[in-house]
């Protein structure tokens, strides 16, 4: 039995198959036919159906599930516009820990319910907070697409609460421990490197991504305008994480001579080696027969050094902390180390390092007495 209503409002039936269907004419002329258990569920989705078509959106679209989509979002719109590393991630996140769970799910039918059962599901199958909190965001970052392109009218994701994370507190090299690495790896092949990683704060990816061109040593100053990726296995220069990691910044005098240190080996290296040396591109930190840096060797040789030194063993990324964090302890200013560091925020500054802050502010508490006395003097 059909229950028919009135024009271009759509008809639900009875199947002989036991589930309802729900009829409607779509405005390009064809018919959208929607299937419940139930007559009220037939008619809450013809409900929902002649909202959707009445704020424009294109329910005839709506077929496609989760994994369809997600799989077409990777390859047309998120590939384009992020960096190599940051799309390979994305994709890593949908293929392990998303697809498997609610891709087979319609897309119009997604729900906040099903996000979050989505991350409960990946949390007690033992992923850190981190971990689920960036798939949920990529999710987000997906969904907000379907939103804009009327194919769902919100973001299931958005609606959803991240988990709780426990903000790291970062513990890096003191500088003592600073001292004896450099001392360690004064003779090293990568001891330079070391030197102006710890020096400077870059990321491991413009370090390696560094050009002479780059380095103005009679300035004291650096450029950052690339970072090194290997992408499909080939080195390749690309641009900087942020608008705001493309930065200039002043070289303090270690930092100068470990970098001169570095020119002096390369010529010599490149004399002593004549056509068996690689470079081809003018790149200020190399391996010992010229070509680009691999990342996994470098760290791999940081962690030897630091073994046989007998300190800590950090990430090569940490060696970024510890420039950061020791300018925080001597009490410079957070602007400073923000835009040394290319962080686009203040606050990311302030939350990364907000364990050095207790040192920097007993200064600024001498500093005050300092000119309160003085005050006291001259009145």
């Amino acid at each position: 039995m059909t229950k028919r209503r009135g024009h271009n409002e759509g008809s639900i039936r009875h199947r002989p198959d036991g589930r309802w269907e729900a009829r409607i004419s779509l405005p390009d002329g064809k018919r959208k036919y929607l299937y419940r258990q139930t007559q009220k569920g037939a008619r809450e989705a013809l409900r929902d159906a002649l909202r959707d078509i009445d704020i424009g959106l294109d329910i005839g679209s709506k077929a496609q599930s989760v994994s369809q989509f997600l799989d077409a979002w990777l390859v047309d719109t998120a590939k384009p516009s992020v960096r190599p590393s940051t799309w390979k991630s994305y994709e890593s996140t949908i293929r392990v820990n998303i697809k498997p769970k609610i891709g087979r799910l319609q897309l119009a039918s997604l729900t906040p319910q099903h996000v979050q059962a989505l991350m409960n599901d990946r949390l007690k199958s033992g992923l850190s907070p981190n971990t689920v909190t960036r798939m949920r965001a990529v999710l987000r970052r997906a969904l907000g697409y379907a939103v804009r392109w009327g194919l769902v009218s919100r973001n299931a994701a958005a609606l959803t609460d991240a988990p709780r994370v426990v903000q790291t507190e970062v513990e890096p090299l003191s500088a003592s421990q600073v001292g004896q690495l450099m001392e360690a790896a004064l003779d090293d092949w990568n001891g330079p490197l070391f030197t102006v990683a710890v020096t400077t704060g870059l990321r491991q990816g413009e370090l390696l991504g560094l050009r002479w061109e780059d380095i103005d040593l009679q300035a004291g100053e650096l450029r950052v305008r690339h970072a090194l990726q290997h992408i499909e296995k080939i080195p390749t220069l690309i641009e900087p994480k942020t608008p705001r990691s493309r930065r200039t910044i002043s070289l303090s005098i270690v930092t100068l001579d470990a970098l001169k240190v570095q020119r002096a080996r390369q010529v010599e290296k490149r004399l002593i080696l004549g056509t068996r040396w690689k470079g081809t591109d003018p790149l200020v930190f190399t391996s010992t027969i010229g070509a680009p840096c691999n990342s996994s060797n470098v760290t791999h040789r940081l962690q030897t050094i630091l073994q046989r030194a007998g300190l800590p063993r950090p990430r090569f990324h940490d060696l970024r902390h510890c420039a950061a964090s020791l300018l925080m302890a001597a009490g410079e200013h957070p602007r400073f180390v923000m835009e040394l560091l290319g962080h686009s925020q203040i606050s990311q500054t302030m939350n990364t390092y907000s364990h050095v802050m207790p040192a920097a502010m007993q200064g600024a508490a001498a500093r005050m007495d300092v000119v309160l006395a003085a005050s006291d003097a001259t009145g």
